[in-house]
């Protein structure tokens, strides 16, 4: 009878090698959902749940914008009166601005008309030793003059016309036309009537020496 190679190990003293132990098997485990993930019935807590209606400030419906809204009468009433208001602005803007355009033009006018009439006439004497100081535009003026022009101007007489910045001495009548075309340029016109007073240059002796800068 032969005998096979495994017995004839275990003759010699060998031992079998010991099996291996076999572990149970373990079923996967089921998914359980998140807590709060389902609800009764089986079905997910987020089927029923719908977008958060959004409301006004005490819970009501969200107002529509005002755009959105019907114009009323009042509405209406107030816009033309705005637009009423916004063109009568404009329309005073463009009349003053008129207004300032055509006194311009006058001015330049009268002031042509003027250096027309003044051309030659003028009495400023180049030898003229006297000052007469008076007041113009604010500012203390003077103008040179004989001792005859002196008593002249100061009675009444004659006058003095501003033209270009220059001061020329013209008879009564003339400044009467100057200042019939434009009265702004009479710097001084004496009036022999009034008190004294009134013009504290006419004085000689109140004169002014010509090295004193006022």
């Amino acid at each position: 009878m032969t005998i096979s190679l495994r017995d004839q190990l275990l003759g010699l003293g060998y031992k079998p090698a010991p099996k291996p132990e076999r572990k149970p098997e373990q079923k996967p485990a089921s998914r359980s959902a998140p807590q709060g993930e389902q609800r009764r019935g089986g079905k997910p807590a987020h089927a029923d749940q719908r977008p958060p209606r959004k409301s006004g400030p005490h819970g009501a419906a969200p107002r529509k914008p005002a755009q959105d809204r019907p114009r009323t009468r009042e509405d209406i009433d107030l816009a033309k009166a705005y637009a009423i208001r916004a063109q009568r602005e404009k329309d005073e803007r463009i009349e003053a601005e008129r207004l300032k355009q055509e006194e311009a033009r006058k001015r330049r006018e009268a002031k042509a008309k003027l250096a027309g009439l003044l051309v030659g006439k003028g009495l400023n004497a180049p030898d003229a030793e006297h000052v007469r100081h008076f007041e113009y535009g604010g500012k203390i003026k003077r103008i040179h003059v004989t001792a005859d022009q002196l008593k002249a101007l100061n009675a009444g007489e004659l006058g003095v016309v501003q033209q270009d910045g220059r001061y020329l001495l013209v008879t009564a009548a003339l400044l009467a036309e100057a200042e019939a075309i434009f009265a702004p340029a009479v710097a001084l016109k004496v009036d022999p009537a009034a008190p004294a007073g009134e013009d504290p240059y006419a004085d000689p002796k109140y004169q002014v020496p010509d090295d004193l800068v006022w």
